[in-house]
Formats: structure tokens, sequence, C-alpha cells
């Protein structure tokens, strides 16, 4: 069996482009270390002049922006892995067997690290 790279790009690349959205509605990438998303406050509360509850909802608000930023970019590094890997010619490489990993494993989810063997 063959991996059709170009095809497999394509999706990764089209993937990145929407995690990069969703991100960005969460957090941005932090200045220091620009291979890194970090999250921020909800744009729409104003706790200039909050009162108790509404400070504690901003809060609030920020701890679901942390978790949310925290599956995305892990999702995001499991993308730009794969796209490295096409880079380099070791996309479709099992990481724990050295097979190829299975072509329907790669459709579902383009990011595998592992074929269906050695699934988490």
């Amino acid at each position: 069996m063959t991996i059709d790279y170009k095809h497999f790009k394509n999706k990764l690349e089209e993937e990145k482009k929407i995690l990069e959205k969703e991100l960005a509605q969460v957090g941005r990438i932090n200045p220091d270390n620009p291979s890194d998303w970090e999250a921020t406050p909800p744009a729409d509360r104003d706790i200039s002049q909050a009162d108790e509850n509404t400070a504690a909802d901003a809060i609030e608000g920020y701890e679901d922006n942390v978790a949310i930023v925290k599956t995305l970019e892990e999702r995001y590094n499991d993308i730009k892995s794969g796209l490295d890997k096409i880079k380099h010619g070791t996309y479709g490489v099992c990481q724990v067997c050295q097979k190829e990993i299975e072509v329907d494993r790669l459709e579902a989810n383009p990011s595998a690290r592992t074929c269906k063997q050695h699934m988490d």
C-alpha cells in the first residue's frame, strides 16, 4: 500500500488552519515562546469596575479557556508533528513497531503516531 503524502499534507494543513482559528478565540501565541499558546480571559468581560461575582465569572471563564487551549494545543502539536514527518519522509510509520500505519487509520486521524495494533 502506498501513502498519498500530498493528500495527507492537505488534510493536516486544513486542520492546522482550523485549530489556529479556534485557539485564537480562547488564547494567543505566547510572546516569550512562539511555539506555545496561552489562554486569555474571555473578551466579553470588563472587570476593571467589577463586583465579586463578575470577577469570579471572569476567573472561571479564564480557567475554561486554559482547559480548551490545553486540549487544542495538544492536537495542534500533533498536526505540526505530522507535517514535519511528511517533510522529513517519516510520515505514516508507527513509532512503536516501525511498520507502515494503515491508510484507513490515517484517514480517520492524519496525525496518528501508531498503527492500529499500537493505538492507545
